[in-house]
């Protein structure tokens, strides 16, 4: 990875000189990251379901209960979170030294789909138990994964997997290397590898770009996994999805929750990848203080 050294002079340094976390650092990490974000946004993550779901915002709760569905994102935000970076780092750090710099976005946009499949083992089922109850449509989390589990079976708590990383997959692809992007830029410009609030920035504006340009995808997503589980819809199709949600509200309905999504995910992606980043330093420079 090319990157700035202090003259501002581009270098291709040593491992440790960009700071690419090891396996141990990228999962504590990532593990913080995803929890502070899931838990302190999570109101704005209910509100966009709410907006995206076919009863509507007001039948699907309007501002009450806003904390509801927070049990299962705060158990599963973590190890989501945790899986992602082991899997993004690791297959960065493994691909990185194998192809020519100029590459290099093709490598983040491998590596974060890389990361995305393996998160969303995890994070489909805690994604279904949490939009059902961000939508009040049962009254707890377990009555949530035992209905689902009686009328689908196991099957049920991931409808919506090969949706989600529809979904995911293209975020991903355009926010990672946006986010490399700005921060080599920033590096440029300084002369120095950025701090953990400018790296915080870059993460606002790259996740903010991604979510408004894939809504259709997370609203078609969000359809699939309230459906009724006899309809159409629950079979998973993401096309079926947004034709019939473009046949009933046109292209309005296709950004449903467009801004609760983009502010959510710009604030997710600055407390995200800030948290990410001085979790990063703080555990590498304890562990090269104990050498």
């Amino acid at each position: 990875m090319i990157m700035v050294n202090e003259n501002g002079v581009q270098s291709q340094p040593a491992r440790m000189d960009h700071r690419e976390p090891d396996m141990i650092t990228a999962l504590l990490s990532g593990g913080a990251a995803g929890l502070g974000v899931d838990v302190t946004l999570f109101p704005l993550d209910t509100i966009k379901t709410r907006l995206q779901s076919e009863a509507g915002f007001r039948a699907s709760g309007g501002f009450k209960g806003i904390y509801s569905g927070i049990g299962p994102a705060a158990i599963a935000s973590a190890p989501t979170a945790a899986t992602f970076f082991l899997a993004y780092e690791g297959v960065k750090q493994l691909v990185s030294d194998k192809v020519p710099s100029k590459y290099e976005p093709g490598v983040h946009m491998f590596a974060a789909s890389a990361g995305e499949v393996a998160a969303c083992v995890i994070r489909v089922p805690m994604e279904v138990v949490k939009q059902r109850m961000q939508a009040q449509m049962y009254q707890s989390s377990m009555q949530v994964i035992q209905v689902t589990l009686r009328q689908e079976g196991f099957r049920g708590l991931y409808r919506g997997y090969t949706s989600t990383v529809i979904r995911e997959v293209p975020f991903s692809i355009i926010q990672f290397p946006l986010w490399e992007l700005f921060k080599k830029w920033w590096s440029h410009h300084q002369g120095r590898l950025v701090d953990s609030w400018q790296s915080s920035l870059c993460g606002a504006l790259a996740g903010g770009m991604a979510a408004a340009i894939t809504t259709p995808l997370d609203v078609a997503k969000t359809r699939i996994m309230l459906a009724d589980h006899s309809s159409s819809i629950a079979k998973g199709n993401i096309a079926n999805a947004m034709k019939v949600v473009y046949s009933q509200q046109g292209i309005s309905g296709l950004f449903a929750g467009v801004i609760p999504r983009t502010m959510w995910i710009s604030l997710g992606g600055a407390v995200f990848f800030g948290i990410y980043e001085k979790s990063k330093n703080f555990i590498q420079s304890k562990m090269g203080a104990d050498k």
